[in-house]
């Protein structure tokens, strides 16, 4: 199949789900073409089958906002008349669906008729879709997608919920490629030289994260056990962490390391991952620190106890109730035959998630939108 895929090229859950996916369908034998503003982050340009196609927006002065849905319409049906392409699949409904939706409709008046795909991911839906100013055409778009799919059973009942659909949304939950995370990794030793634990936290540091919440978190586990905290990522509340580990008294234990591109390695090496988030669609920071055999102790919000299961992979418990989360972290870690118990649930767990289980359902759901675009 030729397969166009448009994605957020970010750090984002939606961005590297769909990056994955398409490298995963390269693998496979399909040409995937990747159309967006920027190149992917974690996309590899030079393996075979992938095709990178950039949206340029053009800066006119009657614009206060550069129409970026345009171009990407405008992009979608270049590519797809010079490719050839079967299907278009979209992640994340703003404003690739409706954009797609557009697209499909001059393709259609070229005597070309192309399925579109949608993915929801999260806060398309729960948040930024939510918002009046976008709900009528969030809606409108979906409705209008020849399949749509969602990322877990929280989201497709929130979408019920925020919108009026009036068609069927499938949960193919989000994935995780199980041969990038090789435990032991020797890099152990540049975060700690006298046998304390790490713990992790990879984010985007929104204050949908809860980023104070893992800092008062670890802040009661270090007082019981020798502990180093390890923050991945950067965002708007990373400074409040850091002023805020330092008030605390803690900063020498809690090292900021960035935007990094060895996040499997470091998850490697943790012993616990902390994500208590306000919301989460689905969790995967959560599943990629599962797939290194990480315990997780996280909130119960969204989609995270599909994801993380209470007193197996790890523990969960109510949105901000961190005295409940830093004691279940101090269950687990002062134990170390239940710790080893936990890290092996935690693996099999991300195993159900596995990009050779989960891949092959997208490439049914293509099938069927072929069908369903050509009926």
């Amino acid at each position: 199949m030729q397969i166009g895929i448009v994605c957020y090229p970010t750090f984002g859950g939606s961005g590297v789900i769909a990056t994955e996916l398409g490298m995963y369908l390269a693998r496979k034998g399909h040409k995937v073409h990747f159309i967006t503003y920027s190149q992917p982050v974690r996309l590899d340009i030079l393996e075979p089958n992938i095709y990178y196609h950039e949206v340029n927006v053009q800066d006119y002065p009657l614009f206060q906002y550069q129409p970026y849905e345009l171009a990407l319409s405008s992009k979608m049906v270049n590519v797809a008349m010079k490719y050839q392409l079967d299907l278009l699949h979209v992640h994340y409904a703003i404003p690739h669906a409706y954009a797609a939706y557009t697209a499909k409709n001059i393709l259609k008046e070229k005597g070309i008729n192309i399925p579109v795909v949608t993915t929801l991911h999260g806060t398309d839906i729960t948040l930024v879709g939510k918002n009046p100013s976008y709900r009528p055409v969030v809606n409108f778009s979906i409705n209008h997608s020849d399949l749509v799919t969602s990322v877990s059973e929280s989201l497709r009942a929130d979408t019920y919920d925020f919108f009026e659909i009036n068609r069927a949304i499938e949960v193919i939950p989000n994935f995780v490629d199980l041969n990038l995370y090789t435990p032991d990794d020797p890099c152990r030793a540049s975060f700690t030289s006298k046998g304390e634990l790490i713990i992790t936290h990879v984010s985007n540091f929104r204050k949908v994260k809860r980023i104070n919440d893992v800092i008062s978190i670890f802040e009661r586990i270090q007082k019981e056990v020798p502990a180093v905290m390890l923050m991945l990522g950067e965002g708007p509340e990373k400074e409040k962490a850091r002023m805020q580990a330092q008030d605390l008294g803690i900063l020498e234990k809690v090292k900021f390391l960035g935007k990094t591109s060895e996040v499997e390695r470091v998850l490697c090496i943790s012993d616990l991952f902390l994500l208590p988030s306000e919301k989460e669609s689905f969790g995967l920071a959560a599943l990629e620190a599962m797939a290194a055999g990480v315990p997780v102790i996280s909130s119960n919000t969204g989609g995270l106890p599909e994801v993380n299961e209470h007193g197996l992979t790890g523990f969960t418990a109510d949105v901000g109730d961190v005295e409940s989360m830093a004691a279940q972290a101090l269950e687990i870690l002062k134990d170390p035959e239940q710790h080893q118990r936990f890290k092996k649930a935690a693996r099999q767990q991300a195993a159900k998630f596995s990009i050779d289980r989960v891949g092959p359902l997208y490439v049914d759901l293509y099938q069927r939108a072929l069908k369903v675009g050509h009926a």
